[in-house]
């Protein structure tokens, strides 16, 4: 009788695992999209990774054991990190830049946009529509992961993504260095195409769920509307988002 193959699983590679390597990823700064931690993790465990944290702003999430070890079979001890595949950059020392080279850049703000496959996409369509810049805020958004690397088909790699802990004080720098806020929301009066986009502006797109938050429409210098005649009352982010920037670059090149 021929003997039944044994499946091995293959190892991530964009996971670290342990409490003591999790924490020396810390330490070192690296780029860490999100650490999981097992309900019921061990007290002294718990502490010595709150006291690593301290300071920091990596998004936690406490979950179930059968989670973690559906990511690893190694010796997790109840914590796993994601490790970032891309290098985050600086939203205030990338906008300096742009502008002492004397560009006028156009930055493509998500407002807690969640799917990684969205987020893959809309990063592709604005490497190809000349997107200087990608903005996310750190908590409640989807990070670059391996599947965001991938529907981007290599975008990713390619146009800058900053994340910030505040966006609405990056915000508030992008503005206050020149740049018009526009934000693309069903609740202006004012169609897109009645917009001027050219020059230096931060497009700002709101989650799948509830748009773009309040606060932000309230900051924003223009706001504008896809139009549209269906029934149905709002767009997949992604389309919307390549509708709006290919009108940006429509406008550049056609007046």
């Amino acid at each position: 009788m021929e003997k039944k193959q044994t499946y091995q699983r293959k190892e991530r590679t964009d996971i670290i695992y342990g409490v003591h390597s999790v924490i020396e990823a810390i330490k070192a700064d690296r780029e860490l999209n999100k650490i999981l931690i097992q309900k019921g993790i061990q007290k002294e465990i718990f502490n010595e990774l709150r006291d690593a944290l301290q300071g920091k702003h990596f998004q936690l999430q406490f979950v179930p054991a059968q989670k973690i070890d559906s990511l690893t079979s190694g010796n997790h001890q109840g914590v796993v990190a994601f490790v970032t595949p891309i290098e985050y950059q600086n939203i205030e020392s990338l906008i300096d830049q742009l502008l002492e080279e004397g560009k006028k850049p156009t930055i493509l703000v998500l407002d807690r946009i969640t799917d990684v496959r969205n987020f893959g996409a809309i990063a592709r369509t604005a490497e190809c529509e000349g997107v200087d810049a990608i903005l996310i805020p750190s908590r409640g958004s989807a990070l670059v992961s391996s599947d965001a690397m991938k529907a981007s088909a290599g975008a990713l790699n390619r146009i800058p993504v900053c994340k910030t802990v505040d966006l609405k004080n990056s915000l508030f720098y992008i503005q206050q260095s020149g740049l018009r806020l526009v934000a693309c929301t069903e609740k202006s009066a004012v169609p897109l195409y009645e917009v001027n986009l050219r020059g230096s502006v931060a497009i700002i797109m709101g989650s799948e769920e509830d748009g773009i938050t309040q606060d932000l429409i309230n900051m924003a210098d223009i706001k504008a509307k896809i139009p549209m005649r269906g029934n149905i009352s709002s767009l997949n982010v992604g389309v919307a988002a390549g509708m709006v920037l290919y009108e940006k670059l429509r406008q550049e090149i056609y007046g």
